[in-house]
């Protein structure tokens, strides 16, 4: 942006003119909600919004509901009006600030004090005042007014008083438009990740034998022998991995290395990065096999240490911190893999530590699994859960990048 004229620094062809400043209370009508008596919610009737509902909104999470009956609502509603398409509701204690477009004119009512309501009658573009509220320029501001206290507030007069610089009509669509779509990517890639991922959820569940059982509820055709009862000291060879200090870490290095911190990716199992030392000059550092299973040595949480993955590589040089489990006798390094994940609850029970949680290969090794006798199902079995994991995180990629662009766009694109 000019340090002279209010102009975003990036816009859209055919605008030109500078933007208006003003404040939200002298552009859009703010108010609150008449008062509703927690013993008149109702189990069903017309949905009543408090800040967690606009919150879990927000998050993608669900929510318990409260409603109110019609009767209640159509009283209050002839007192103050009604919520309608491109109203905003924005949060006004605990998480200040967060707001929530209202997509249609079905029945809504809200919680006085929990939320604020800008009743828009078409004054803005729904999209453009909705993505307002995650600006950068909003952003600054209420970090500007919030109290020190435990709990911070958003009143209706804080609203009013709130800076906000607006351009026309037109170009208030095209911005508005643009962030619905990307938002419209961004839960696209969302719910599909969250479908593969719960498909990955309930399949680890039925394609692994239930403890008291031999075969699992789910299997691929033409395999039909029981599941074989096995420790995994007896079908792993255990190491440790060995200490590599960071200033040997460089693009340019010649070593391929694994460090602890770079395991996993943030949803799936699989290797997160391979990066490369310039300098080796300890020849114990153990290096990879291909199918070579790996698990944390530490974490501060337990399910941060419950995961295992498989390499794929061979000569990879293996830091710190990293258990290591070579299999042996006809076991698949990536079935294995998918086997502990699918039983991580006896890892849980093997952690060790307060801040800090441990988990050593003495522990591991007397882990009881149960594995198909065939290494061809074994193979199978691995293969279906890589599928999922790839397609998980090339979801999650896909949500990353499109959350950046989004960002830049908010910093960038008001003023």
């Amino acid at each position: 942006m000019s340090m002279d004229r209010k102009v975003p620094e990036i816009r859209f062809k055919g605008f030109s003119e500078e933007w208006v400043g003003s404040n939200l209370g002298g552009l859009i009508d703010i108010r609150s909600a008449a008062r509703v008596h927690k013993e008149q919610w109702t189990e069903a009737g017309i949905p009543f919004f408090r800040t967690s509902d606009v919150v879990s909104i927000y998050k993608g999470q669900e929510n318990t509901k409260a409603y109110i009956s019609k009767e209640v609502y159509h009283g209050l509603s002839e007192k103050i009006g009604k919520v309608t398409k491109n109203d905003l509701l924005i949060t006004g204690g605990g998480s200040i600030g967060i707001p929530y477009l209202v997509p249609n004119d079905n029945p809504l009512y809200f919680k006085d004090a929990d939320l604020l309501w800008l009743k828009n009658n078409e004054k803005f573009n729904g999209y453009f005042l909705y993505t307002f509220f995650f600006s950068e320029p909003f952003k600054k501001h209420i970090k500007s007014i919030s109290h020190t206290g435990t709990i911070a507030h958003y009143t209706i007069e804080q609203a009013k008083a709130t800076p906000i610089n607006t351009c026309c009509d037109e170009e208030q669509t095209q911005i508005g438009n643009y962030f619905q779509k990307l938002d419209v990517l961004i839960n696209q890639h969302q719910q599909k990740h969250d479908k593969l991922s719960n498909i990955k959820k309930s399949m680890l569940e039925k394609m692994f034998p239930k403890k008291d059982e031999s075969i699992p509820e789910v299997r691929f055709k033409g395999f039909s022998e029981d599941w074989m009862c096995v420790r995994l000291g007896e079908i792993c060879e255990f190491m440790k991995g060995q200490s590599l200090s960071w200033k040997d870490i460089d693009d340019a290095g010649k070593e391929p290395c694994i460090l602890y911190g770079h395991l996993y990716t943030t949803y799936g199992m699989s290797i997160n990065k391979i990066l490369y030392l310039t300098n080796n000059d300890n020849a114990s550092i153990p290096r990879s096999r291909h199918g070579d299973v790996l698990i944390p040595g530490s974490d501060t949480t337990p399910t941060g240490i419950a995961r295992a993955a498989c390499l794929e590589l061979d000569n990879v040089l293996l830091g710190g911190d990293i258990n290591i489990l070579r299999p042996v006798k006809n076991i698949n390094g990536k079935f294995l893999s998918y086997c502990i994940n699918a039983n991580k609850k006896e890892l849980i029970k093997l952690i060790k530590g307060t801040s800090v949680k441990h988990l050593v290969n003495s522990d591991l090794a007397g882990i009881s699994l149960k594995t198909p006798a065939k290494t061809e199902e074994q193979i199978m079995i691995g293969k279906y859960f890589q599928k999922l994991d790839l397609q998980i995180n090339q979801h999650q990629q896909q949500i990353t990048k499109l959350n950046n662009i989004k960002q830049a766009c908010l910093n960038k694109m008001f003023v």
